[in-house]
């Protein structure tokens, strides 16, 4: 079982991987930006809802979005230094759990505050399970995909959008922006596209996540970039077309 949490939702899948097969999934979505308190609460809802504490997992997997991270060279890392990478991002308070995990193949290390309160209840449901950062669970998912040339992925989600710029498998730029308007959306791209020193004429922008053709972020950004698509991420382990389900955040299938 996969479960990914924030304060715009929730959503979690669970797969059976040798029947290659999504058992359960569901996605709930904040109308405003919810607390670690209320986040709780829902996630709670939703495991009384479908029982899932009445089941049996072979691995239990949460996946916390936020934008208290920071990637940090691994080089320049220590983890006795961990508050001071986070503190010029966002404001860490004395009692708040700081962990890290390391990017595989990147020499880089996200250090980030998970959601303790959400931790401390899984464990009580489940038992020992795994974490981690949702940056590392979106890079996981573009790691897997194959591409020779330069290509920025975007992740759509319902307030915030997850920037990845790689470069045959090496990662150039992560970030993550919150966004309101599809003016918002479109000045973080070309900053991106600015600062990388990336042409507009060459380089792909993949978008996926909570996006179409048909909706204004994908115009907008076509207006601007000749080369603008939707896809789906290839996954190491499932087959799409056995899933069959296009309202499942593809990160949680890709990080089991």
């Amino acid at each position: 079982m996969s479960i990914q949490v924030s304060l715009d939702g929730l959503s979690f899948c669970t797969i059976d991987t040798i029947a290659n097969k999504v058992l359960l999934s569901d996605h709930v979505a904040f109308k405003t930006k919810s607390t670690p308190y209320l986040l709780l609460k829902e996630l709670k809802t939703l495991v009384a809802k479908y029982k899932l504490i009445d089941e049996t997992y072979e691995e239990v997997m949460a996946i916390h979005k936020n934008n208290m991270f920071c990637l940090v060279p691994e080089a320049l890392f220590d983890k006795e230094e961990l508050p001071n990478y986070l503190k010029f991002n966002t404001k860490i308070l004395a009692n708040d759990q700081i962990v890290h995990d390391k990017i595989p193949n990147q020499d880089m290390v996200c250090v980030y505050v998970p959601f303790t309160n959400v931790n401390n209840y899984l464990f009580d449901c489940f038992g020992e399970f795994e974490f981690k950062h949702n940056s590392l669970a979106i890079l996981q998912t573009l790691f897997h995909q194959k591409s020779n040339k330069t290509v920025c992925y975007v992740h759509v989600g319902a307030r915030t959008m997850e920037l990845t710029v790689m470069e045959q498998r090496k990662l150039l730029l992560y970030n993550q922006f919150e966004y309101k308007t599809k003016e918002d959306f479109l000045y973080y791209v070309l900053f991106t596209y600015e600062q990388l020193g990336l042409s507009a004429e060459e380089v792909k922008l993949k978008l996926f996540g909570a996006i179409e053709e048909d909706d204004q972020y994908f115009k907008i950004c076509h207006d601007y970039l000749k080369k603008v698509s939707v896809f789906v991420p290839k996954q190491s382990n499932q087959s799409l077309e056995e899933i069959g389900d296009n309202t499942i955040d593809l990160t949680l299938l890709g990080n089991l």
